[in-house]
C-alpha cells in the first residue's frame, strides 16, 4: 500500500475529487461570463469542457497505473491530453459563424480552447497555473472587451437592405442622408427591377457608421424617404 501511495501513477480519491471540483468551478466562472454576454457557448458548455478535460487528463495520468510495471509497456500521459486539444477544435468550430459580412464566434471558440487547457492543467495538478489562467481569461473577456469597445471600435459596419419603388429616387435620397451623417459606403448591391416580381427594387448597402452614430436614427430617416417600402439591418 505504501508503494502505491508514493507511486506517480496513483492519486488519492480526495485529490481526485478536489481536481474535478476545481475544474467545475473554474470552467463555470468563465462560462458564466460568456452566458452573461449572451454567447453560444455559455455556462454549461464551458463547465462541461473544463470538467471533461480534467477527467481525461487524470485518466491519462492515473487510469493506466496497473499496467505501468508490465514489460514492454510505455505510458505517455501527454498523448491523451494532446488529443483533447485537437478535439476541442471541432467544438470551437461550431461556434464560429460567417454572416456574409463578418465572422463572429472566434473569441468564444478561443475561450473553449483555453478552458480545455485549464481543465487539463487542473487534472495534472497544476493548480497555480490553472488559477492564474482563469484570472487572465476573465481579464481578456471582460476588461479588454470594455477597452476594445471604447477605444478600438470607433466605427461600426452595418448591412442595410432597403426595398423601394424607384431606384433613382432612392439612391439620390440615400446619397443625401449618408453625406449629412458622414457615413461611408463600403459596397452597394442593386437588384434590377426586371428581376423582382413585384416591380420594386432592393438595395443592399454595406456602410460604416461613426462611433456616436445611431443605426436606429439612420433607419428612421430612410423610412421617411418617399417610395421606401421597408428597411432591415444586420
Amino acid at each position: 500500500m505504501t508503494n502505491e501511495m508514493t507511486s506517480p501513477w496513483f492519486i488519492e480519491p480526495t485529490h481526485m475529487l478536489l481536481r474535478l471540483g476545481l475544474a467545475l468551478l473554474l470552467g463555470g466562472l468563465i462560462g458564466f461570463e460568456r452566458e452573461q454576454s449572451n454567447h453560444a457557448a455559455g455556462l454549461r458548455t464551458n463547465t462541461l469542457v473544463c470538467l471533461g478535460s480534467c477527467l481525461l487528463m487524470m485518466l491519462s495520468m492515473y487510469g493506466f497505473g496497473d499496467f505501468a510495471n508490465q514489460p514492454n509497456v510505455r505510458l505517455d500521459p501527454a498523448r491523451l491530453a494532446a488529443q483533447v486539444i485537437t478535439g476541442i477544435g471541432f467544438l470551437g468550430a461550431g461556434t464560429i459563424l460567417f454572416t456574409g459580412k463578418s465572422i463572429t464566434g472566434l473569441t468564444t471558440a478561443a475561450s473553449l480552447w483555453v478552458v480545455s487547457a485549464i481543465g487539463l492543467a487542473v487534472g495534472a495538478g497544476f493548480y497555480l497555473a490553472a488559477l492564474a489562467s482563469t484570472i487572465s481569461v476573465f481579464f481578456i473577456l471582460w476588461a479588454m472587451n470594455k477597452l476594445e469597445k471604447r477605444f478600438l471600435k470607433g466605427k461600426k459596419e452595418q448591412l442595410l437592405r432597403i426595398h423601394a419603388d424607384d431606384r433613382a429616387v432612392l439612391l439620390q435620397a440615400m446619397n443625401t442622408i449618408l453625406q449629412d451623417r458622414d457615413i461611408i459606403v463600403r459596397k452597394i448591391v442593386v437588384n434590377d427591377q426586371n428581376e423582382v416580381h413585384d416591380g420594386r427594387v432592393t438595395v443592399q448597402m454595406y456602410v460604416t457608421l461613426p462611433k456616436q452614430q445611431s443605426i436606429l436614427l439612420l433607419v428612421n430617416d430612410i423610412n421617411d424617404v418617399d417610395g421606401v417600402r421597408g428597411v432591415s439591418t444586420e
